[in-house]
C-alpha cells in the first residue's frame, strides 16, 4: 500500500533528442520517497509512492495504476495549468475522490482530505475546477517562494535551491501526517479507462445537475413500514440504512459533485425544476416505492410523469436486506409502472437496473455514472428542441491555461 500517489501532466518533448523534460517530476518523486523513508518505520525496500512514468495520451489504463489508486493512502495532484486539461488526471482524481465519498457514506468520514495538492506551477484559481477550488489548500505552508513559484521554478532558479528542499521535506511530513490519520479503505480496482469520468469536466458537461427525493417522511409512513430508513424530511431517506449512514440523495450529491457538477438537491414537489419542459440542468429522481400508498404522492408522480422532460431519470431503490421491500409484500414494480410509465420507459434506456430496483449499495455508484451520461445527452438534445429562457445553453470547453 503506498503512501502517495503522484498525478501529474506529462510534458511533451519538442525534439527527439532534447532529455526527457520530465525528469524535474522525477526529482521531485524521489526526494519525496527519500523523505517518506526516513520519517516512517517502512522495511527497506517497500513502496514509498507510485508515479506513473509510462502513461501517454492514448494508451491504456494499466493494471498497475488502478491497483495503486485503489490502494494508496494519499493523492498528491501536482498543478499546473496543463494537468486541468489533461482527461487522464481528471480521470486519477475522480477514480480515488470515490474512495473517500464511499466511506463518508458508511459513516467513517476520514477526519480530513486525503488530497493533498502541489504546486508544479502555480495556477489561478478561475483555471481550476471546482474540486480543485473547493480544497481551498494554503500553499504557503511549505514557504512563500514555493507558493510564488511552484517545485519547477524552485529547480531553474539556483538562489533559491534551500527554499525547494524545504518545499519537498515539509510536503513528505504532510503527506506522512495525512496518512496516518485518514486511513482510507481501499478502493476498486478497474480496468475500464475509457468508461471513467473525469473531475474536471468535459465538452458535454452542463455546469448543474438536479437530484430530487420523493420519499415517505417518519410521520406519514403507511401502515406495516418501518420508520429505520426515514426521517423528518422526504430528503432523509436513507434506503440502504444500515450499511450506509447518509441519506440517499446526500450521498448522490456528493458522487455527482465529483464529475465538476454543482448540485442542486431537494425534495420532489410541485415547484420542481424538473416539471419545467425547459429543464434548466439534467437530473435524477429518487423515488421511495412506498410513496405509491399515500394519495398525493401518487398524483405527484402522475404529473412528473406528464410533464418532466426526458432529461430527467428515475432511479429506484430497492434493498434487498430491507424486509419492506416488494419481495415481502411493499410496493412493487407493476404498482409504480400503473403510474408513471413513461419515464420508466426512459430509464430502461440508460439502465434497466436504475428503474428495476437498485439492490445494494456497493452498485449505486456504477449505475449512478451510467444515467448521469444519459441524462447530459438527453439535456443536450432537449435543450435544442425546448430552450430554457435566458441566454443560450453551449456545451462548455474544457478548462486551459489562459494565454495572453
Amino acid at each position: 500500500m503506498p503512501y502517495f500517489f503522484l498525478s501529474y501532466a506529462h510534458t511533451p518533448s519538442n525534439d527527439a533528442g532534447v532529455a526527457d523534460p520530465n525528469i524535474w517530476v522525477r526529482k521531485l518523486y524521489d526526494g519525496l520517497c527519500e523523505h517518506i523513508m526516513e520519517l516512517t518505520d517502512l522495511p527497506r525496500g517497500a513502496k514509498v509512492g507510485f508515479m506513473d512514468q509510462g502513461m501517454q495520451v492514448g494508451t491504456k489504463w494499466t493494471d498497475e495504476l488502478s491497483m495503486n489508486l485503489a490502494l494508496c493512502k494519499v493523492f498528491v495532484p501536482l498543478y499546473s495549468p496543463r494537468y486541468f486539461i489533461s482527461e487522464q488526471c481528471g480521470r486519477e482524481w475522480w477514480a480515488f475522490s470515490q474512495r473517500q465519498v464511499n466511506q463518508r457514506a458508511r459513516g467513517n468520514a476520514p477526519r480530513e482530505n486525503a488530497i493533498i495538492p502541489a504546486l508544479w506551477v502555480p495556477v489561478e484559481p478561475a483555471q481550476m475546477p471546482q474540486v480543485a477550488r473547493d480544497l481551498q489548500f494554503d500553499h504557503a505552508v511549505f514557504g512563500q517562494d514555493y507558493a510564488d513559484e511552484g517545485f519547477y521554478g524552485l529547480t531553474k532558479l539556483r538562489y533559491l535551491r534551500d527554499a525547494y528542499e524545504r518545499a519537498v521535506y515539509r510536503l513528505a511530513k504532510q503527506i506522512v501526517r495525512v496518512a496516518r490519520e485518514t486511513d482510507l479503505d481501499e478502493g476498486r480496482i478497474s480496468k475500464a479507462y475509457e468508461s471513467q469520468p473525469t473531475a474536471f469536466g468535459s465538452w458535454t458537461h452542463p455546469s448543474e445537475f438536479d437530484i430530487s427525493v420523493l420519499a415517505c417522511t417518519r410521520s406519514e409512513l403507511p401502515p406495516g413500514r418501518r420508520p429505520d430508513y426515514y426521517g423528518d424530511r422526504p430528503h432523509d431517506w436513507n434506503p440502504y440504512h444500515p450499511q450506509s449512514t447518509l441519506p440517499l440523495g446526500d450521498y448522490a450529491a456528493d458522487l455527482v459533485r465529483t464529475m465538476d457538477y454543482k448540485v442542486n438537491l431537494g425534495a420532489l414537489d410541485d415547484n420542481a425544476r424538473m416539471l419545467r419542459s425547459s429543464a434548466q440542468a439534467p437530473g435524477i429522481l429518487f423515488v421511495d416505492p412506498w410513496v405509491l400508498r399515500i394519495p398525493r404522492y401518487r398524483e405527484l408522480l402522475s404529473k412528473i410523469d406528464r410533464e418532466a422532460p426526458s432529461s430527467v431519470t428515475v432511479v429506484v431503490p430497492w434493498n434487498r436486506q430491507d424486509p419492506g421491500n416488494h419481495t415481502d409484500g411493499g410496493p412493487g414494480p407493476a404498482e409504480l409502472e400503473g403510474v408513471m410509465p413513461r419515464l420508466l420507459r426512459l430509464g430502461r434506456s440508460a439502465s434497466r437496473t436504475s428503474v428495476g430496483g437498485v439492490g445494494t449499495l456497493e452498485a449505486l455508484p456504477e449505475i449512478l455514472l451510467l444515467v448521469v451520461r444519459h441524462v447530459v445527452d438527453e439535456f443536450w438534445e432537449n435543450a435544442g428542441k425546448y430552450p430554457p429562457e435566458g441566454p443560450p445553453l453551449v456545451p462548455p470547453r474544457l478548462r486551459g491555461p489562459v494565454l495572453d
